[in-house]
This record gives structure tokens, C-alpha cells and sequence, in this order.
């Protein structure tokens, strides 16, 4: 990995920590000017709450973007059952609080074997899904009813790591397309008390590892 490639270089694979509330576009604009590259673009987007590995290639390896989104993606994070949010996460508010008193560690991996394997998903109004070439998300800003089909994904692991109710903490192996916040949503339509996520962090895309990634500030100081 060579941060100071220079456009005429091959290019290269810089595997970034993504801070929380960073967008993605923000961490490619920010080591577009430190780097001095003009060809530089991510491979998967993160959620701006999200944290984690986030794939940036330059020059000549920005054409390998799309084998490398294409790639199995995991996340660890946490959910809280016993409320929603429009966004079905905490860009929006929390609503619709209830009692999960009755809520049993059976019940949660019940639903969880539901949503593991092949599943059919729809994913947020708050995402960047095109809908009649406008993104879904700028149009729920605007209070604008969003119809977004759903689409076939592949959970091969979900896995309860920690389980502390309201809270449920979590690693999830999953397809390109999938949203985590979806699998918040629908866990939480499956135990009749709503859920959102609460936190998230990629660890991996495909043999890429966060263990291997930098963080902005240790990027721009070299």
C-alpha cells in the first residue's frame, strides 16, 4: 500500500477506518487533496453513523471497483428491539417505544434464523436507492412517499454475540446489496416490537480486513 501514489502510478489499494459521521464521499475527497490524485473512488458505501473498512483505490485500481463491491462484506454492530425510527437507524428520531418484557433469547433467535441464508429485503426510504432516477433518501427528506421493490440478498451468518435487552449486539456475514439497517427492521417486525440499529462497523470486504486499515489521520500525516 503506497498512500503517496502519484496519478502516473499503477495505482494503488488504500483500506481506510471510516469515522463515525464522515460520509464516504467525504474520506474520498479529503485523501483525493492530501494524496495530490485525481482518479480515486471507494469501493462500498458506509452509512455516514457507520464506522469501519472502507476500500479507496487510485489510478489504474479504481478498475477493480466494482470486483471488489461485489465481495462478501461483515459487520459487527448493535441493535435495540422495543422501538423504530424512520431511517431505521439514529439519523431519525426514535418512536413508537414498547415494553419488551415478554421478549425471550428464543424468540430473538427464531427471528434471527428467519433472516438468515436467501431472504427477500427492502431496503430503507432513508438510502441512497434510485427510484425513478431520484434517490430514495432525498425524496423521504422532503416527506415524500418512497416505493422501493424488494430484492434478494444472502445473509450467510447472523450470529448474536451479546444480548443485553433492550440490546442486541451482533456479526453479520453478508451479500453486496444488503442493509444492515433492513435486517434491524425486519428483526424487529418479526418480534412485534419494532428495532433499529443503533451501531455499526464493516470488519471486512471479501480478504480485505479492517485490522489492515488506517485512519484518516494516520493517512494524512504520512
Amino acid at each position: 500500500m503506497d498512500p503517496n501514489a502519484k496519478p502516473q502510478d499503477p495505482g494503488t489499494v488504500i483500506l481506510v477506518d471510516k469515522p463515525r459521521t464522515w460520509t464516504s464521499f467525504d474520506v474520498v475527497k479529503k485523501l483525493r487533496y492530501c494524496l495530490k490524485v485525481k482518479k480515486i473512488g471507494h469501493a462500498g458505501t458506509l452509512d455516514p453513523l457507520a464506522t469501519g473498512l472502507l476500500v479507496l483505490c487510485t489510478g489504474k485500481m479504481t478498475k477493480q471497483i466494482e470486483s471488489f463491491q461485489a465481495q462478501e462484506k461483515e459487520y459487527i454492530g448493535k441493535f435495540v428491539i422495543g422501538a423504530t425510527t424512520p431511517s431505521y437507524d439514529l439519523e431519525t428520531e426514535i418512536e413508537n417505544k414498547v415494553n419488551v418484557d415478554h421478549i425471550s433469547e428464543s424468540n430473538i433467535l427464531k427471528a434471527v434464523e428467519l433472516l438468515t441464508g436467501e431472504i427477500e429485503q427492502t431496503p430503507p426510504i432513508y438510502s441512497a436507492v434510485k427510484v425513478d432516477g431520484k434517490r430514495a433518501y432525498k425524496e423521504a427528506r422532503k416527506g415524500i412517499n418512497v416505493e422501493i421493490k424488494p430484492r434478494t440478498v444472502n445473509v450467510r451468518d447472523f450470529s448474536i454475540t451479546n444480548l443485553n435487552l433492550p440490546e442486541i449486539e451482533f456479526k453479520i456475514v453478508c451479500s453486496k446489496g444488503t442493509y444492515i439497517r433492513s435486517i434491524a427492521h425486519d428483526l424487529g417486525q418479526s418480534l412485534g416490537v419494532g428495532a433499529y440499529l443503533a451501531e455499526l462497523r464493516r470488519t471486512r470486504i471479501g480478504n480485505f480486513s479492517i485490522d489492515s486499515a488506517k485512519t484518516i489521520e494516520e493517512l494524512t500525516s504520512e
